[in-house]
């Protein structure tokens, strides 16, 4: 009975330690998302500076992709 006392104590603090791990990795990765972002947004705003239209060029690239991409049933044909 302590046998499995000890062991089911071993398996919850292995859960615990691995959460508090896994929670902490979370955390880091928000930060490097946040640090991710600002860079983004410094270089959307350099462009813009710069008198590029990243709504035109991203309307652009999805009409690129449209008339690229060929309809399913002809693809089937």
């Amino acid at each position: 009975m302590a046998e499995e006392q000890s062991s089911k104590d071993e398996q919850v603090g292995f859960h615990k330690g691995s959460l508090t791990t896994l929670a902490k990795e979370r955390q880091e990765l928000a930060r490097m998302i946040g640090v991710v972002e600002q860079l983004m947004q410094m270089h959307i705003k350099a462009l813009k500076d710069l008198g590029v239209d990243l709504e035109a060029e991203a309307k652009k690239a999805v009409e690129s992709q449209k008339a690229q991409k060929k309809p399913l049933e002809d693809a089937l044909k």
